[in-house]
C-alpha cells in the first residue's frame, strides 16, 4: 500500500511540487543564476508571504527597503539548515546560493504564476549588494 507521497526536485532552478488549494511548495536548487555573482534583480510577492528552509549548501537570504531614491537599506540572513526565514508580503527580496545548495519554499498557491514583480539593480547596487553578502558570509564564519 502506498499512502505516502515523496518529492525531490533535483533539477537545478524553482520547483513547485506540491500545490493545494490555498498554498505550495516548491525547492529552489542552485542554478548559476541564483549565485551572487548573477544576482542583477530583486522580486516582490503582493499577495503572500514566503516561507524559506535551507535544506543543504549556504545561502544568504537578501531583504530590501525601498524608497523614492532606490533601495533603503538591505537585511540579509545567512541562512541555517532547518531554521524557517519568513519574507513578509510586498518586501523586496533575493537569495544568494552557493554551488550545491537547496532551499524549500512555501507560499499562496500559482505565486510562480502571476505574484511576482522585478525590479533591476544598478551597477552601483550590484555591487554594493555583493559587498554585503560577502560581508554576512565572513561575519557567520567568525
Amino acid at each position: 500500500m502506498k499512502i505516502i507521497d515523496c518529492y525531490a526536485p533535483r533539477e537545478a532552478g524553482y520547483h513547485p511540487f506540491l500545490i493545494g488549494p490555498v498554498w505550495q511548495t516548491a525547492v529552489l536548487n542552485y542554478a548559476p543564476a541564483e549565485s551572487l555573482e548573477q544576482i542583477d534583480k530583486l522580486d516582490v510577492h503582493h499577495q503572500t508571504d514566503e516561507l524559506f528552509v535551507l535544506l543543504e549548501g549556504n545561502a544568504v537570504l537578501i531583504a530590501a527597503a525601498l524608497d523614492d531614491s532606490g533601495i533603503a537599506g538591505y537585511d540579509l540572513q545567512d541562512m541555517q539548515p532547518g531554521i524557517a526565514y519568513n519574507i513578509r508580503r510586498n518586501v523586496w527580496h533575493k537569495i544568494a546560493m552557493s554551488e550545491g545548495s537547496r532551499v524549500l519554499i512555501v507560499e499562496n498557491a500559482d505565486t510562480h504564476r502571476g505574484d511576482f514583480e522585478f525590479r533591476g539593480l544598478s551597477a552601483q547596487e550590484r555591487e554594493e549588494l555583493c559587498r554585503r553578502v560577502r560581508d554576512c558570509r565572513n561575519a557567520s564564519k567568525h
